[in-house]
């Protein structure tokens, strides 16, 4: 184990500072990709990264990379997350695994200890998607995985573009993406689930991420008065939109085991008590740790879809917004993080991550594995989302022992 030891003070101060940005009234935070909020800690982070010592760099999607120079050069052992938020939004989801992976470096430097390879920590732009989709959207075009002119091109919730709000607010840099060599990668984040609290463990060791679906349908139907228009002769968007996401929840729990399904947007036209919507606009998002499952899943749905809106006499478009394959990651650097976790005495489970990460990004191109600390009452996404001090330093110092290892190793 290395001698340096991560400055729990620090870390916690530098994570509610940050929380200020962004910050909603009574807690939480909202920071979506690309807007003044995210610029206003980009700023704060990039601040932090170079009075480290740091060399910062900005990719043409955003990333914003910044390198701790090695006793020799090559490519770099990385850390990392996001700091985009949802838009009611906690102090951690992300934030933590940034502000750690530059906790690791302080303490480095306190200790004066330079490892072999150089040591970067990097946050990736739209990780969230909560503003364009799809979502990990940085970390996909950082490692090749879409064009950055697609992602650039890419139109939000408020009809601005990616490369309209990167220029916007200065983060629209020369680095390269796609070319990039990294030596491996490994990811601190608080787990988003309730799995590690409710069992007492501090530390999850994850193996892999889900595959994610998210489908997009528009339904079309016709507005008519609600008291004249009898049963059978409706064509009733909204009534088809109730049908799609209550076979979506029936399809789980036929599936069970990870089958995971969310219709978490639904948009009704005209919106109006006494109006047989014309019009439903709603999104459905199917998540399984097994592929082929997951493949099964999105044929039932779009079956099932279109045969409800065609018995309804409606028109029903579909759009696919994210579409990720699930990801196993490299079983000896997941042995790794285990062994430092057990070394360190804390306590350690091997599971899934059911949320989407930048790692799973990074896994296509580097040994890759991440690392979870516990969420009281499994609450993310929340502005009530929590984790204990205590087990927010336990992490980072985990954290800290991996990269240490990684990159001194022959």
């Amino acid at each position: 184990m290395t001698a340096a030891a991560i400055n729990g003070q620090r870390l916690l101060a530098s994570l509610a500072e940050l929380g200020t940005v962004g910050g909603l009234p009574g807690g939480g935070v909202c920071r979506l990709a690309l807007t003044d909020a995210d610029k206003e800690g980009r700023d704060w982070v990039v601040g932090r990264m170079r009075a480290l010592g740091m060399e910062v760099s900005v990719d043409a999607i955003g990333n914003v990379v910044a390198v701790y120079a090695g006793r020799e050069d090559g490519p770099p052992v990385m850390t990392g997350s996001h700091i985009d938020t949802v838009r009611t939004g906690g102090l951690y989801d992300g934030n933590y695994g940034v502000l750690a992976g530059l906790e690791v470096i302080a303490a480095l430097r306190d200790a004066d200890v330079r490892t072999r390879r150089p040591l970067a920590v990097a946050f990736f732009t739209n990780e969230e998607g909560a503003r364009f989709a799809p979502d990990m959207m940085g970390s996909l075009v950082f490692q090749g995985g879409m064009p950055l002119d697609d992602a650039l091109a890419t139109r939000g919730i408020d009809g601005a573009t990616v490369g309209e709000e990167l220029r916007r607010i200065g983060y629209a840099g020369a680095a390269p993406v796609g070319t990039n060599r990294v030596d491996s990668f490994v990811e601190l984040h608080i787990e988003q689930g309730p799995v590690l609290d409710r069992e007492g463990v501090q530390i999850g060791v994850v193996e892999g991420v889900q595959g994610i679906s998210w489908t997009e349908f528009t339904l079309h139907g016709v507005s008519n008065h609600a008291g004249t228009t009898p049963m059978h002769m409706r064509n009733d968007a909204g009534y088809v939109a109730a049908c799609v996401a209550t076979f979506a929840r029936a399809l789980t729990q036929r599936y069970g085991g990870n089958q995971i399904a969310t219709v978490g947007a639904l948009t009704l036209t005209p919106n109006l008590v006494n109006v047989i919507p014309n019009k439903a606009l709603f999104t459905v998002d199917l998540r399984n740790t097994d592929g082929a499952a997951l493949q099964a899943a999105e044929a039932e749905l779009w079956s099932f879809a279109e045969q409800a809106a065609a018995d309804e006499g409606v028109a029903c478009e579909r759009r696919m917004l994210a579409r990720f394959d699930p990801v196993r990651f490299d079983p000896v650097l997941v042995e790794r993080v285990e062994r430092a976790a057990r070394a360190q005495g804390r306590s350690c489970r091997r599971m899934p991550s059911g949320a989407g990460h930048d790692a799973q990004m990074l896994a296509r191109m580097c040994p890759t594995a991440m690392i979870f600390v516990p969420s009281v009452k499994g609450l993310s996404h929340n502005v009530k989302e929590h984790t204990e001090p205590a087990d927010l330093v336990a992490g980072a110092q985990v954290l800290l022992q991996v990269l240490v290892e990684l990159a001194d190793r022959p």
